[in-house]
This record gives structure tokens, C-alpha cells and sequence, in this order.
């Protein structure tokens, strides 16, 4: 089993903190904010990673080289341009191969276990189930969330009655299937939405609530929320 890690982004409220340095190396305690993944991801038995880039994408193949030393195998996909999530997806999909895999944002500090989502990922069916989200409360950037979680798992955009509204935690599990149309037209610049959009209109992409440690690193003020959580982490 696969992972991708989505490292592209430039980081713009990050800066000047990102001017200079890809904000997936930005640090948070013992280790970067992509370095806690690349660890975490290893410690579950996932040893094939896959890592697009645009801004200063030089300096995090300098830096993770081929990921011996977090104990992976990292393949690089160089865009340029940032493509956006499903554009960086369809990019990399001759990376990726023609099994499930992870899909990691590679700005969000969480404890989420890999192994659970690597169990969701093997769950893909490529027809009937080609995309699993891990959907956190809404978080005060977010307040109205992005999908709706129905009780029988299923995740649609719409608010429906009731139902909860949760956004994205950037964690999910994804079949290449969902993306092959677009992969036939890469390199186009588009989110991840709007391939999702069509899978939740045939009932392909269910959901699940996560409510472990969670954070956006977007903004300085948020980095140093980051260091003092990941501060009392130890090393996987």
C-alpha cells in the first residue's frame, strides 16, 4: 500500500516564515511537520511514499532525500506549478499505481492513526467505494464545515435535515479510479472537490468522524500552538 503526501502548497499565510522554507519543513518539536507523517506512516508498515512539490520543492527533496532515514521510499512529483489537490493527485497517479492509497496533507500536525486509515484504504472496492474521508468538528476557520455525514456513512455536500456538518481533516483514503479521468488531461490545476462532487452524486464516498488530535498548521500563531503539542510527542 501506497501513500501520498501533498506538499506543494506555497503557504501564503505562513509567511515570511515560507519564503524561505517549504512550510512541510516547518518544525514541531522533535520533528517537522512532514517528518511526523513520513514517521508515523513507516511505524504502520507503509513504507512507499509519494510526495508532489512546487515552491521551494528542491529544498524538501534535499532534506527527505529518498526517505531511508525515516525508513520509506520516497518518488518525487515535481509540478512546477502548484496543481492543487486532485491535479497533484492525477499528476502523480503513474507513481501511484492502480491500488488504494493515502492521501496526506502534509500541513496538519494529528495523532490519527495510520493503520486505522490504511485498513479504510484496503476497503476500497474501485467501484461501488472510491474515496473515504476522515471528517473532524468544524474548527473556528471552518465554522460551516465542508460535507455532511450521513448515518450510514455515507458523505454528500449538501446539508441535509439534521445531519452534522464536518470539515476535511486533509486525511483520506482514494482509488485511483476516482482520478483516471483526470490523470488523461494532466496537468490541470484543480481541488480535490471537484472530483469528489461526482463520486458523492453516486454514492461512492463514505466518511467517518475523527476526534483525536487535530490541527491546521496555517498561520504562525498556529505553529507555535503546533510546537507545544508536538513538543510532548516522542519519536515513533
Amino acid at each position: 500500500m501506497r501513500a501520498m503526501i501533498m506538499a506543494a502548497g506555497r503557504g501564503e499565510r505562513m509567511r515570511p516564515l515560507t519564503d524561505h522554507t517549504p512550510k512541510p519543513l516547518l518544525q514541531a518539536g522533535a520533528e517537522t511537520l512532514i517528518g511526523w507523517h513520513l514517521r508515523r506512516l513507516a511505524a504502520c508498515g507503509i513504507r512507499e511514499v509519494v510526495i508532489n512539490h512546487a515552491w521551494l520543492g528542491e529544498q524538501l527533496e534535499a532534506a527527505l532525500a529518498d526517505g531511508q532515514r525515516y525508513g520509506v521510499q520516497i518518488r518525487w512529483s515535481a509540478e512546477g506549478e502548484a496543481l492543487e489537490t486532485a491535479g497533484g493527485v492525477a499528476k502523480a497517479l503513474p507513481l501511484l499505481g492502480d491500488e488504494p492509497f493515502l492521501l496526506i496533507s502534509a500541513d496538519i500536525l494529528s495523532d490519527l492513526d495510520f493503520a486505522l486509515l490504511a485498513q479504510r484504504t484496503a476497503q476500497l472496492d474501485g467501484h461501488q467505494h472510491l474515496a473515504h474521508l476522515m471528517l473532524i468538528d468544524n474548527p473556528p476557520h471552518r465554522p460551516g464545515g465542508d460535507f455532511t455525514l450521513h448515518p450510514d456513512g455515507k458523505v454528500t455536500r449538501e446539508p441535509q435535515g439534521g445531519l452534522p456538518r464536518l470539515t476535511y481533516s486533509g486525511f483520506g483514503a482514494f482509488h485511483p479510479r476516482l482520478f483516471a479521468e483526470l490523470a488523461r488531461r494532466s496537468p490541470v490545476k484543480l481541488p480535490l472537490l471537484a472530483v469528489l462532487l461526482e463520486g458523492m452524486l453516486a454514492g461512492q464516498v463514505t466518511g467517518e468522524r475523527f476526534t483525536g488530535q487535530w490541527l491546521d498548521v496555517g498561520t504562525p500563531e498556529r505553529l507555535q500552538q503546533a510546537e507545544r503539542i508536538a513538543g510532548g510527542w516522542s519519536l515513533p
